[in-house]
């Protein structure tokens, strides 16, 4: 039998966040609908989830940088409506500077970071629009928040999954789907493996473990939190930026350019 929460479909599940967040997801009654490459651990962590917690799990072996994976993937959230969750959770991340980072690594990058949640973001929101019901969790980072460090392209895709989250929460208001940013900061997964980069070299107390991110950031979804950042002690520090950059959006689209870009006819001429 089905469970009474329905299916989570969960991206990136073969590990690190993905697989913690099935891991919780499976303990909250989730049937789970796990997508990955790798379907050795998707086998293995399936059979262990469906042991534990008499659950059913469904493996959907998939590329999301592919573009039949995707569809594949963007079809199952369409047309099965035992889904209920979405957690947008698959990307990647590619070592050193922009300048310096290999372009075709960046191409990966963004079809993984950008071009895959947004389709997939779409193809739930609409579902779960119609049964006005659902949960759509996106995976950014607070990265998205620094625009001088470390690798603007990677930076750049976290920030548009922030954007893309909160217009659809705007989308979707009074529709009985809740959408949810989460911005981890560094956690330990193999992301920084993959990339090149060793984990190590990033200061300890700048670390999460993984499963203190993701409770965390679960834990911000029960509170309805629009944007969950699990390191972040005071909130106010978030809604005092979030309120200034709302504070200017009425300035920001005007008929004049600014006082300090005129200057008169006479200054000009001069």
């Amino acid at each position: 039998m089905s469970s009474s929460q329905g299916f989570a479909l969960i991206t990136g599940a073969s590990s690190g966040i993905g697989a913690t967040y099935a891991r919780r997801l499976a303990a909250r009654g989730y049937d789970l609908i796990m997508v990955a490459r790798d379907r050795a651990r998707l086998e293995t962590l399936a059979q262990s989830l469906q042991q534990q917690h008499a659950i059913e799990v469904r493996i959907l072996r998939a590329d999301l940088t592919n573009a039949e994976d995707l569809q594949r993937v963007e079809q199952e959230l369409q047309n099965n409506a035992a889904i209920t969750l979405l957690a947008n959770n698959a990307g990647m991340s590619v070592d050193g500077e922009f300048l310096d980072a290999d372009s075709a690594r960046i191409q990966a990058m963004l079809a993984l970071n950008i071009l895959a949640p947004t389709r997939l973001a779409h193809a739930a929101g609409n579902a779960f629009r119609a049964r006005r019901r659902g949960v759509i969790i996106n995976v950014a980072s607070v990265l998205g928040l620094m625009h001088e460090m470390f690798n603007g392209a990677y930076n750049g895709s976290k920030s548009f999954v922030l954007t893309l989250t909160r217009s659809m929460q705007r989308e979707l208001a009074n529709s009985g789907v809740q959408v949810q940013a989460v911005l981890p900061g560094a956690t330990r997964t193999e992301i920084f493996d993959r990339s090149g980069k060793s984990i190590e070299e990033i200061p300890t107390h700048m670390v999460m473990e993984v499963e203190d991110m993701v409770d965390a950031a679960l834990a911000g979804l029960d509170a309805g939190e629009a944007v969950t950042i699990p390191a972040l002690e005071d909130i106010a520090l978030w809604q005092d930026y979030d309120r200034a950059r709302g504070t200017m959006v009425p300035y920001l689209s005007l008929n004049q350019p600014a006082s300090r870009y005129r200057h008169s006819e006479a200054d000009a001429q001069g």
